[in-house]
């Protein structure tokens, strides 16, 4: 299994990648450039926790080894240091919020905790699950001139869903999409990357807009982009 391998600390810098696995019982974060692995990377930034992150290269995620890890071939995956495996971002993201981070307030019996489970939720079973019909047409027709039909069909869906966004925004007197920086800023900030490879421009949606720009402003954002192969999308003008 080809993999990129770094161990996120509170200060640690990026470090040279190392293509075998260590041989030690911490806990790994399985991730690959450009996916929604990217949100709970951030989470451990954010939490300065010792989780190591295992960068894999492009395609690695269907190799033997990574399919003893997960048999879906997806990431993420949480490895634990008894060999457990938690997999879904939103289950992960849960995970470090409860075990990682000590703000009581994002308990999940306290209000903003609620909000924050109901954000992630909707950003997974909704936005991020109709990229599907843009990333893989395929499922949802069996002719070019249906994948075709899929794809805008997709864009008119994802439009709604970004307006959506850009308003709950607003209503939160924003930047964050809670109001205050939370785990559903780290998963929105990769499902609006996604954007860039869609016919829709990001510059309609101006909150979510800003909101990119307020991530990438972030230390432990642009540490989880270096540990996952990643720049930021807005680059600093020369």
């Amino acid at each position: 299994m080809s993999v990129q391998l770094y161990v996120i600390g509170p200060t640690s810098p990026p470090s040279r990648p190392n293509t075998a696995l260590p041989e030690t019982q911490a806990m790994k974060l399985y991730t690959m450039s450009g996916t929604c692995a990217l949100a709970p990377n951030i989470a451990i930034a954010w939490a300065d926790a010792l989780i190591e992150i295992v960068n894999l290269e492009r395609g690695a995620h269907k190799g033997e080894d990574y399919l003893a890890i997960n048999p879906r071939g997806q990431v993420p995956a949480l490895v634990f240091d008894d060999g457990d495996v938690l997999t879904e971002a939103t289950a992960i993201l849960g995970y470090i919020r409860a075990t990682h981070v000590g703000d009581a307030a994002y308990a999940r019996d306290k209000p903003a905790g609620r909000k924050e489970a109901e954000a992630l939720s909707f950003l997974s079973s909704e936005v991020h699950a109709a990229f599907k019909g843009h990333f893989r047409p395929s499922l949802f027709a069996d002719t070019p001139q249906t994948e075709k039909t899929v794809r805008h069909m997709t864009y008119d869906r994802l439009n709604e869903y970004f307006l959506r966004l850009n308003d709950w925004i607003a209503e939160s007197d924003g930047p964050w999409l809670l109001g205050a920086r939370s785990h559903a800023d780290a998963y929105l900030y990769i499902i609006m990357r996604w954007i860039e490879r869609t016919p829709l421009q990001l510059e309609n949606y101006p909150n979510l807009e800003a909101h990119q720009h307020k991530m990438e402003q972030d230390a432990g954002v642009l540490l989880a982009l270096a540990r996952q192969g990643m720049a930021p999308a807005q680059q600093p003008a020369v």
